[in-house]
């Protein structure tokens, strides 16, 4: 028996090969908060769409990465997250906002949850992308807490009179390209605190019930990562990415923009 080799094509290009990949675009913001009538909370962010699967790398061809930034939260509805895109596959999208107090959730990757209003009849959460992920979370007439955003892995969570009260409303997606189970891609919650998506999570930013007005928070950034084996592995990349081992498999995790060559 002869030993396996990475025979080379004409003129000395490597064969083709496949990857797998792991893109997460960026999540949305919440929607704002308001002090009217003791506090209105505004809708959880939608996740970024999540796209995995596997692709054939070719040799020396240049692959482009960009990561999405997050959402930015406002004074209203809370701001889409960014797509995150390599060569050659389907972009991901990100993620929609959450409502404004009393407005519907931004369609997205996921969508954002409705903001809700004491005052004003239900809102709808935005809608998700096929294949990326879910709607968001619908208000309920004349209450103030909003709906989750949609997730990965499930729909956002209508809007209750304690609100959504759950971190992982709009649940996400776990993937273990990296050699371990990690969960990307979670709506943000409503009602339950006010803190950002998460740094390369994908995941929406949360609204918290308070008594103060103040502006949403923001969506987590996105990732992108290749894994491929070992053996067909160029060493040749721009962006800084992390490069780690696997079994056999070499892990490329950009977290910023950048490119490998195959």
């Amino acid at each position: 028996m002869f030993a396996a080799k990475n025979f080379l094509l004409a003129g000395g290009a490597k064969p083709p090969y496949t990857a797998s990949y792991l893109l997460v675009a960026s999540g949305g913001a919440s929607g704002n908060l308001s002090n009217f009538s003791g506090g209105l909370v505004g809708g959880g962010g939608g996740a970024g769409g999540l796209l995995s699967g596997t692709t054939t790398i070719n040799s020396n061809s240049v692959y482009t990465v960009t990561v999405g930034a997050g959402g930015t939260g406002t004074a209203n509805t809370g701001g889409n997250g960014d797509n995150s895109l390599f060569t050659g596959l389907t972009t991901a999208v990100g993620g929609g906002g959450g409502g404004g107090v009393g407005a519907a959730g931004a369609a997205g990757g996921s969508g954002g949850g409705a903001g809700g209003h004491t005052l004003l009849p239900a809102a709808s959460g935005g809608a998700g992308t096929s294949g990326q992920g879910n709607v968001g979370g619908d208000s309920v007439a004349n209450n103030r807490y909003g709906g989750s955003g949609g997730g990965a892995g499930g729909a956002g969570v209508i809007a209750n009179g304690s609100g959504t009260g759950l971190a992982n409303s709009g649940a996400g997606t776990a993937s273990s390209i990296t050699g371990s189970s990690v969960t990307y891609a979670t709506g943000g919650s409503s009602g339950y605190n006010n803190n950002a998506g998460g740094a390369n999570t994908g995941n929406g930013g949360n609204s918290f019930n308070i008594a103060t007005s103040q502006n949403g928070s923001n969506g987590g950034s996105g990732v992108v990562i290749l894994s491929v084996p070992t053996a067909s592995y160029s060493g040749t990349t721009t962006g800084s990415p992390t490069i780690t081992t696997s079994g056999s498999d070499t892990i490329i995790t950009f977290t910023s923009s950048g490119s490998y060559t195959g």
